[in-house]
């Protein structure tokens, strides 16, 4: 099988070719095309020598979704609610990101309030209907929406979380009068209480749809016409990939695609370095993206956003996202203080060495005058850069400003970046009761092997890892991943014995939906495998945690113990006194995928890939000192040599300070004791 792994990043759009029977790895990096998405994919897969029609597999992460979400480029969305609930998605959970700040706003809602429609109807929480569905208002408030050209409509009534009933009949009222229109019902989205994340979901994911669609079936299309004829895979948030046909309807699984994909990669890669505990550092252009893998599992959130206030809640990778990548500008604050992003330069026009118009100075020029970076390399050799617009910048808009001469105000603008992507792995360890210093710290992204060391020396994480092909990372992590389907529901009881019946038939009800999407899908139940977890937490929170179990349940007992457990190691105590409650269970769904076999590289020698030197500065020092500079290609298994040194290949460049040593596995990862 020849396997196709894209990732469609805010700068690049990074290719992976993998043979399976001859064991050849093609790698390409293009300019991502934000107008059209498809246009970059297909950029990237012509650059490398495997035609497309030779492909029997492609998958892909997208950040189409994210991006439509941070910018706003999105339909006009309608939302039908129960009377009375019609301001829920603007009421939020009344919470703030800056909890003490009187002035921040916080975001707008994504459904306008006079596009926010109530019907008569209720339904109670024992999932009796009250007030039944007044069918006369929602033909009326139907024909409200065609007459002003909303056709994406999202549907949450109250309650429908554990009875669809009225929701069901609602689509079909809508289907006959407005067949045109794209309708989303919260009870098929999510069916869990609290209204307001079920019915922010909703409305996130009837927003994309339209959004996605149109990218996908684009991308379908010009794949179809250069002969592929495979299923087109997108990866999605929860670590899997989904058909485009399921996409189509659960659109927001895949917003945060791009980064999961990075994080699958790091976990393998982890792996296979023999790292059970690993920190993923994905910096790229716009952003730098870090998650975290104890124990071998990749750590998960139920409940993330790309704005405040307005929840996403499918299972996803968890991931701290920052503003501080490549492209991230340096500025300076009304007081005076030097700063680097969260704004970027991004693809277009990008750092000013790139010469394609950009004017003001980056993370990515402060590494050129550092001498961290050849500009005439860039992608190898394959893009016109050069130094002297990186200078420029730097001197105009930071070093003059500040007093400071060109080399201290680059350092500075590379020293507060580290300082930034610190911060980010701070919240997805120390935060969260994990040490640093019992982890790897795996670099890619095409910035992330420059920092990653200096990184890892702050937070004392004795080693960095770098893949053989760091910068296309995440479109390896696309490779990597199983066909996934999850399904979660709210259910409440005591933790205790005569609930184990109740759970065992609520499992087996979401496990035949994801078998029937599975088979759907082409998937053999011989490759179907299913994860179970329960939602706990002690009789009162508000939060709860996710415990996993095994079908049959052996005892309720050991899933309790296990909770006490995760919640010491979550907030520092547990008390195995206080009563637990159920929340809600959660089943996922795998098609297994078989995975591709890297082979093992020869065995080399430094001296061999030794090119030759160049004065680069490092703080260490205070000065520039000559560097030894490495071909990656040239790097065999067993090599090892002395920071500082730079190792230069088409999709990175890799930063070995002083004090620090390098070594080559059998697989090619450079792994760097700091």
């Amino acid at each position: 099988m020849i396997r196709s792994g894209v990732d469609i990043g805010g700068t690049f759009t990074d290719v992976i070719i993998f043979n399976d029977e001859t064991g050849e790895i093609e790698i390409a990096k293009t300019p991502s095309t934000p107008a059209n998405p498809a246009e970059g994919v297909i950029n990237g897969l012509t650059k490398v020598e495997t035609g497309i029609g030779e492909l029997e597999f492609f998958s892909h992460g997208s950040t189409v979704g994210t991006n439509a979400l941070i910018e706003r480029e999105l339909p006009r969305i309608g939302l039908i609610t129960t009377e009375g609930f019609r301001d829920v998605h603007e009421i939020r959970d009344a919470t703030k990101d800056e909890l003490w700040d009187a002035y921040e706003d916080v975001a707008d809602p994504y459904v306008q309030r006079r596009d926010r429609l109530e019907v008569s109807e209720r339904i109670d929480t024992d999932g009796n209907i009250v007030t039944p569905l007044d069918e006369k208002t929602v033909r009326e408030v139907t024909r409200i929406f065609k007459k002003r050209g909303i056709d994406t409509i999202a549907v949450s009534l109250i309650n429908a979380y554990v009875n669809g009933d009225h929701e069901k009949r609602v689509a079909e009222i809508v289907a006959q009068e407005y067949p045109s229109a794209f309708v989303c019902t919260s009870h098929e989205i999510l069916p869990e209480m609290f209204e307001h994340e079920r019915t922010s979901t909703t409305v996130i994911n009837a927003a994309l749809v339209p959004v996605v669609r149109e990218y996908l079936i684009d991308l379908s299309k010009k794949l179809s016409e250069r002969d592929y004829d495979g299923d087109v895979l997108a990866m999605h948030s929860g670590g899997g990939v989904m058909t485009t046909e399921a996409i189509a309807y659960y659109a927001a699984r895949i917003a945060n695609s791009g980064p999961t994909a990075g994080a699958i990669a790091s976990q393998y890669i982890a792996e296979q370095c023999g790292f059970e505990n690993a920190i993923g550092f994905d910096m790229g252009g716009t952003s730098a993206d870090v998650s975290l893998t104890f124990q071998g599992d990749i750590e998960m959130t139920d409940e993330w956003s790309v704005e405040y206030g307005y929840p996403i809640m499918f299972p996803s990778t968890d991931i701290e996202t920052i503003g501080a990548g490549g492209g991230s500008i340096a500025w300076i604050d009304d007081g005076g203080s030097l700063r680097v992003g969260p704004k970027s330069q991004g693809a277009d026009p990008g750092p000013a060495c790139y010469l394609r118009g950009g004017d003001k100075p980056t993370t990515t020029d402060a590494n050129v005058v550092l001498g961290w970076v050849d500009p005439d390399k860039f992608l190898g050799g394959d893009m016109d850069a050069t130094a002297d617009p990186a200078r420029e910048v730097i001197e105009r808009d930071i070093a003059d400003p500040l007093g400071l001469d060109l080399t201290e105000a680059a350092s500075s603008i590379e020293r507060i970046a580290v300082a930034n992507m610190c911060n980010a792995v701070r919240l997805v360890s120390t935060s969260k009761g994990y040490d640093p210093r019992d982890f790897a710290l795996i670099a890619f992204g095409g910035a992330g092997p420059m920092h990653a060391a200096h990184v890892a020396k702050e937070m004392s994480i004795p080693k960095v890892i770098v893949p053989p092909y760091p910068g296309i990372n995440s479109a390896l992590g696309c490779l990597l991943v199983d066909v996934e389907h999850d399904l979660s529901q709210t259910f409440i009881a005591n933790a205790s014995g005569n609930v184990v019946d109740d759970i065992e038939d609520a499992f087996a009800e979401m496990e035949s939906e994801i078998h029937g999407r599975l088979a759907k899908e082409g998937i053999d139940d011989e490759q179907m495998r299913m994860e179970h977890e329960v939602k706990m937490r002690y009789v009162g929170q508000w939060r709860s945690l996710e415990v996993t179990c095994s079908r049959p349940i052996d005892s309720i007992e050991s899933i309790r113990e296990r909770f006490h457990r995760q919640h010491e190691q979550t907030y520092a105590y547990s008390d195995e006194d206080q009563p637990v409650e159920i929340y809600g269970l959660h089943v996922t769904g795998k098609g297994v995928v078989e995975k591709p076999s890297f082979p093992e590289i020869n065995q080399g020698d430094s001296t061999i890939a030794r090119q030759d030197t160049r004065e680069a500065y490092f703080t260490e020092i205070g000065e520039y000192v000559d560097t030894a500079v490495y071909d990656r290609a040239a790097l065999g298994s067993g090599t090892t040599f002395d920071g500082p040194a730079i190792v230069e290949q088409m999709d990175s460049t890799i930063v070995v300070p002083p004090q620090m040593t390098a070594e080559v596995d059998e697989t090619g990862n450079i792994i760097i004791t700091v």
